[in-house]
């Protein structure tokens, strides 16, 4: 039996020479095509739909804003960057960003809620999740929220305590407007009304046990000098046995504050 003829060097090598080329060549096209295809002005981004949150900014204003700063085509974007882009706007905390064949944008958003003013300064707000971020609340909001201070990075822990406190402090008729975590360790409190309230410092359980116990009798306490809950000036809850307390247009005896030893 014959076997087959190697075929010479020469052809072995023309096949090999033209399969390379007939290869460089198929690449070179797909390389032009795919450059072609990217650089179309048929994949530009034509189309960019907003959705989700949008109550403190329009979709055409986001639109407007964050359109030219976005760079390439449908196909080039780069989504990380437009989605920092958008993110970036006052009020959003979160945006995902989609593509949609052949040249549109779908972004959802999420706002900021706030709950809280940060700090000294109205520009810089507290969210649901204990997040500060700047932003300038409109009149109505503002004066709904209370103000948190404290150290930074603190705003989580000084928001968990307001939750915990400010229902119980509601009881005597006025909302905590402010609530501070001061030097080595002290809160303090203040009602809408101005009082002031010292509480020492603790635990979110040591300062509801004070706290309890501070509003389930001062109003007995102040009722025996013909007052109200809302009478109350000032009120310091750090001392073991009791509080010392101040109350409007009532004389203590003292030119600042009496200690109360609640009835047990």
């Amino acid at each position: 039996m014959n076997s087959a003829m190697p075929l010479p060097l020469d052809v072995r090598l023309m096949n090999l020479t033209t399969s390379i080329l007939v290869t460089a060549l198929l690449l070179v096209c797909l390389a032009a095509g795919l450059w072609w295809v990217m650089r179309n002005p048929a994949f530009a981004i034509g189309r960019i739909t907003v959705e989700g949150d949008t109550a403190h900014n329009s979709a055409a204003s986001l639109r407007a804003n964050v359109a030219p700063r976005l760079t390439g085509n449908f196909f080039t974007l780069d989504l990380d960057a437009a989605r920092m882009a958008f993110q970036s706007a006052p009020w959003v905390r979160k945006a995902m960003v989609q593509r949609v064949f052949p040249d549109q944008l779908n972004v959802s958003l999420q706002e900021h809620v706030p709950v809280a003013i940060w700090g000294e300064d109205d520009n810089r707000l507290v969210n649901v999740q204990g997040e500060v971020f700047e932003a300038v609340a409109d009149d109505d909001e503002e004066d709904s929220l209370p103000r948190l201070l404290g150290p930074e990075g603190r705003a989580p822990q000084i928001l968990e305590m307001y939750r915990v406190l400010a229902p119980m402090l509601e009881s005597l008729g006025q909302p905590v407007e402010e609530l501070a975590l001061e030097g080595r360790g002290n809160w303090r409190a203040e009602l809408a009304n101005g009082a002031v309230l010292e509480l020492g410092q603790g635990s979110a359980e040591e300062l509801k046990a004070r706290v309890t116990q501070f509003v389930s009798t001062v109003g007995s306490v102040a009722a025996r000098h013909q007052r109200k809950a809302d009478a109350i000036e000032f009120a310091d809850l750090r001392h073991t046995s009791g509080y010392a307390l101040r109350l409007r247009g009532v004389a203590t005896g003292q030119p600042e504050q009496k200690l109360v030893r609640p009835k047990r």
